[in-house]
């Protein structure tokens, strides 16, 4: 109860915590910077001071500066980067499912990737990597930052407001609902890689009857040029 008493619009701990946490979890992705954030949803659900819209512009000015620091790292020591999060097999394919997806997406992606599980840092970092282009990135990554500090808060304004005698209860119900919404755009994001790959593969096979279909009629009229009797070309016997 004092942790989060302390954590109110009059404490600077609260402004620092807004902008430190979200700004180092994207290089650090073990930093709790949602949970920070929802946690001072919860602390302020009670007040109407409008030094709470500041809180929210320091958390979505720490996300900014933590997404603009992965770009820079990635553009800059991409090497380096693919040898320290990328060379695990799984860190493989999430920098190859960054990489394919920012192709096709572009800023829909980085503004959506905040909300998955682990693609955050992944599409930062890849973004750098590929040197996208540097003014869209600043634009998707200040609308990702305004979108998710006021998620992250008004999540946590609802569980503080559904128990205010018990804010601990509270901060449990908006963290959960955080899990929840995350856990449901992982689930679609899968079943939708699944349905693509399965188209992909589907089309492969087409393709690959087609050719061997072509192939098949060529070698049939090449047989008949050079002079191979085919059963069409066979003597007929007259019928008496």
């Amino acid at each position: 109860m004092s942790a989060l008493a302390s954590l109110q619009v009059d404490s600077l701990l609260s402004y620092a915590a807004a902008i430190v946490f979200p700004a180092l979890d994207a290089v650090l992705p073990v930093l709790p910077s949602e949970t920070i954030i929802i946690t001072l949803g919860v602390a302020t659900a009670g007040s109407a001071d409008p030094r709470i819209a500041l809180l929210v512009a320091c958390a979505a000015a720490g996300a900014f500066l933590g997404d603009n620091l992965c770009y820079v790292l990635g553009r800059r020591f991409g090497p380096w980067i693919d040898r320290r999060f990328f060379r695990s097999e799984k860190g493989a394919k999430q920098r190859a499912w960054a990489i394919q997806s920012l192709e096709r997406y572009g800023i829909p992606l980085i503004v959506a990737c905040r909300f998955i599980p682990g693609g955050r840092t992944a599409v930062m970092l890849s973004c750098g990597i590929v040197r996208y282009d540097r003014r869209r990135f600043i634009i998707a990554t200040a609308i990702a930052g305004v979108i998710w500090a006021c998620y992250a808060f008004f999540i946590g304004r609802l569980g503080g407001k559904a128990f205010e005698d018990k804010p601990w209860a509270g901060l449990l119900l908006a963290f959960g609902g955080t899990l929840a919404i995350s856990a449901l755009i992982e689930l679609v994001r899968r079943l939708r890689a699944r349905r693509r790959a399965g188209a992909q593969r589907q089309g492969d096979a087409e393709r690959q009857d087609d050719t061997q279909g072509q192939g098949d009629a060529q070698g049939q009229g090449d047989d008949r040029e050079c002079g191979t009797p085919s059963s069409d070309d066979a003597p007929r016997t007259p019928v008496r």
